[in-house]
């Protein structure tokens, strides 16, 4: 087998994050993404490595017995947002599970521990459709010097954006929006922002939408490369375009963000406010949330119910009562909050400060006394914390906890009990692996699907000290 040779093969399983499985003739493995298992699929072969190699799917010649015959969204397998749109919700679920057996139990058997003893599988999302909470739309074009699209990125493309005006993970308001949005600087001519020139006006279009209340928020971020029209007459203009469309919502606010920045991210360099307001509430198991454009909430509000509904059942055996609880990478605090009315006390810790903020303001805003929010890095802060906590939950971001911060969390306090939530099941099993090194061992665990359509699986451990 050589690098740029196109072969045939059939996707044996796929692993997580997205990497079909292919052999070849000599038992090679071949990584193929964008795949599901049955498929029999041609490749073009792109890297060759030690152990595996690397190919791109090129096309689908037969289709796996998994897949549905419909798609439920007209733009899977051009737009790179989803992965599994061509599979039923149940295979979805089942996929997902599949690969969460295969990546944590060797941790378990680490552990003397029976895998289905402790294992309870996935809970799916209350939502398999509209579910999204919020979406970052991108300006660009579909093909070079083409017409203006706005929507999601290519699937395999840096440069190419995909209209998705039928994308079915978000619901009617977000299409409306995308749509109008579009069509209004289609006629302007506006220039899109180019990565590689960066010249250019339009970057992204930024919308959120409450589940609970029906508000939406909605952010249109330029750079400040005004040529050619008045900005003002222009924001104008687009406002009342905005406004003038039948919501099943209610539009609580449109913003205009500038970034100047090279990444191809949305950064608030500053942001005016065209209409309204820049924030509204968003209402979780009982619990008031402010959300403002750029506020860290899980994009599945019902899913996230779900998810910290679980985490409540994991140390529903513990007695908080008089207890003190320390929530690292806490975030805006949801599950410092969720926890606070059972427990004596509740310290969040977060390295980012606007987190921090709204972490306070919304424990104030739910009448919660007994939350303490330090922003910091956790790997510092807690060597300064006097504090000692009877149980500590942690949530950090996809790349796992830092190991420093992981020998001090095992070693230094000693509780009896963690809860450690995921997004990222390959950073948690090596960080398990660590914890398991400090006596602890999984008790519980499960998947929470936030993510339909996606390869991408919340998963939550409770673990034990032995």
């Amino acid at each position: 087998m050589k690098k740029g040779q196109i072969l045939e093969g059939t996707v044996e399983k796929v692993m997580f994050p997205n990497k079909g499985i292919v052999r070849s003739e000599e038992g090679r493995k071949i990584v193929v993404k964008n795949t599901v298992p049955g498929q029999k699929i041609s490749f073009f072969v792109t890297k060759i490595r030690k152990g595996t190699c690397e190919g791109k799917l090129l096309e689908v010649l037969e289709q796996s017995p998994l897949e549905s015959e419909t798609c439920a969204c007209p733009h899977f397998g051009i737009c790179g947002g989803c992965n599994y749109q061509n599979l039923n919700y149940e295979n979805q679920l089942e996929l997902k599970e599949e690969q969460l057996r295969e990546l944590l139990s060797p941790v378990f058997t680490a552990q003397g521990t029976d895998f289905d003893s402790v294992f309870e599988g996935i809970k799916p999302s209350p939502g398999v459709f509209e579910y999204r909470n919020k979406m970052e739309f991108s300006f660009g074009d579909s093909e070079k010097n083409g017409p203006l699209a706005l929507g999601m990125h290519k699937r395999g493309s840096f440069y190419d954006i995909v209209n998705v005006e039928h994308c079915r993970i978000v619901e009617e308001d977000y299409r409306r929006i995308l749509v109008c949005v579009r069509s209004f600087f289609e006629e302007k001519k506006c220039p899109f922002y180019h990565k590689m020139r960066h010249e250019g006006y339009l970057r992204h279009l930024l919308v959120r939408k409450a589940v609970k209340t029906g508000d939406i928020l909605i952010d249109l971020v330029t750079t400040t490369q005004v040529q050619g029209f008045e900005e003002a007459v222009l924001l104008e203009e687009l406002k009342k375009r905005i406004l003038s469309l039948p919501f099943d919502g209610n539009v609580a606010g449109i913003l205009h963000t500038r970034n100047d920045s090279l990444a191809d991210v949305i950064k608030n360099e500053g942001t005016d406010i065209l209409y309204g307001q820049d924030y509204f509430y968003e209402e979780l198991l009982g619990l008031k949330f402010k959300i403002t454009p750029f506020s860290f909430f899980q994009t599945n509000s019902l899913g996230a119910e779900t998810l910290y509904e679980t985490v409540r059942e994991f140390i529903s055996a513990e007695n908080l009562t008089g207890s003190t609880v320390f929530d690292l990478y806490s975030g805006t605090g949801t599950i410092a909050q969720i926890l606070s009315p059972s427990a004596d006390k509740v310290i969040g810790v977060e390295i980012v400060e606007e987190a921090v903020e709204a972490a306070k303001e919304n424990a104030a805003l739910n009448g919660l006394s007994n939350c303490a929010f330090i922003a910091g890095d956790v790997l510092k802060v807690i060597d300064n914390l006097e504090e000692k906590p009877d149980l500590i939950v942690l949530d950090p971001p996809r790349d796992g906890i830092h190991p420093k911060a992981l020998e001090k969390i095992g070693g230094k306090f000693g509780v009896e009990n963690m809860v450690y939530i995921s997004c990222k099941p390959t950073s948690l099993v090596r960080d398990l692996e660590t914890l398991q090194r400090y006596g602890y061992q999984v008790m519980r665990g499960c998947g929470v699907d936030l993510f339909p359509g996606t390869c991408h699986v919340e998963t939550c451990v409770l673990l034990g000290r032995k």
